[in-house]
């Protein structure tokens, strides 16, 4: 179940749902989304000094990004084809029985730009504020500007209560961000190391 904005304005006054700072329900409020406003702290992808990235190699995510901090009131110029991490303004705690989804702006994306690529969901219990793959898929540079409404949130009722939630879990890789987070992908257990003879080409395996 959907939550509509007289039930989001319920689990604000009754605690169970808290921002930080809070948003302006009057502007940012709709039917069924909260929307939320960005950060001015980015991360741009090294893309001229790292060769790749190796999700099973630590290293190759060294030096990875560069933090860039846009003062308010100044914009950050995303091209055409280029991606990078923000992250929204506001901090979020969520109860375990609400579950998030992130959706762009329409007026954004009519324009090209995409909020994220692949983590639209946000599970519950989840702290602290929410990092956006942002990109342009359009012909043009666009500006962004600090402050500006960036996404929408989505809050859906879940069945029962999480038995756990995002933050508790020992596995949690993203709880209580306040900048940009980059990918974490290779703590995962999953992820063990490649041979390093895989990449010797001059000595291919026959």
């Amino acid at each position: 179940m959907i939550l509509s904005d007289r039930d989001i304005k319920k689990y604000i006054k009754e605690g169970k749902l808290s921002f930080d700072p809070m948003p302006d329900l009057e502007t940012q409020l709709s039917g069924a989304s909260l929307d939320m406003t960005l950060s001015n702290e980015f991360r741009v992808f090294q893309h001229t000094s790292i060769p790749y990235i190796d999700v099973s190699r630590p290293k190759t995510f060294k030096g990875l990004t560069k933090k860039v901090v846009v003062e308010d009131g100044c914009p950050f110029v995303l091209h055409p084809n280029e991606f990078v991490l923000g992250i929204m303004r506001e901090s979020i705690k969520l109860p375990k029985n609400l579950s998030v989804r992130i959706d762009g702006k329409s007026s954004l994306g009519r324009i090209g730009i995409v909020v994220h690529s692949t983590a639209g969901h946000v599970n519950p219990g989840h702290e602290g504020a929410l990092t956006l793959e942002i990109s342009n898929i359009g012909m043009m540079p666009v500006a962004l500007y600090p402050g500006m409404n960036i996404c929408q949130l989505v809050f859906q009722q879940l069945s029962s209560p999480a038995q756990v939630g995002y933050t508790e879990r020992k596995t949690s890789k993203y709880a209580h961000q306040k900048s940009p987070g980059e990918s974490k992908i290779f703590t995962e257990p999953t992820a063990k190391e490649s041979k390093q003879e895989c990449f010797n080409l001059k000595n291919p395996k026959k």
